[in-house]
């Protein structure tokens, strides 16, 4: 008697390949660690590489300040400075550059 085919979830389909090459000591750990979670290889390494690759992002997209800093950005917020002439030439000249 056949198996029943297994779909998978909608855009969940896996058409493309990630290879690498490691350490005898690294599959080991690796292995290891997957083990202990009861799961598979592949899926503790597609896990904790997305993980990965949102931390990296967000810490990239993420803007920290010093208290300092921070006090500067609301004051300049709450009192911000007059328009001058520099500030409306950057303005005219980034929007010739952009099309803005």
């Amino acid at each position: 008697m056949a198996k029943p085919a297994i779909h998978a979830p909608r855009g969940r389909i896996r058409g493309e390949r990630l290879e690498t090459r490691v350490t005898a000591d690294q599959k080991s750990l690796i292995e290891r660690a997957a083990a202990l979670q009861g799961r598979t290889v592949t899926d503790f390494v597609l896990t904790s590489v997305q993980e990965a690759a949102r931390r990296a992002i967000e810490e990239h997209q993420r803007l920290d300040l010093s208290v300092r800093d921070s006090q500067a950005f609301v004051e300049a917020l709450i009192n911000p400075q007059p328009v001058n002439d520099r500030l409306r030439d950057t303005v005219r000249r980034y929007r010739q550059v952009t099309g803005v």
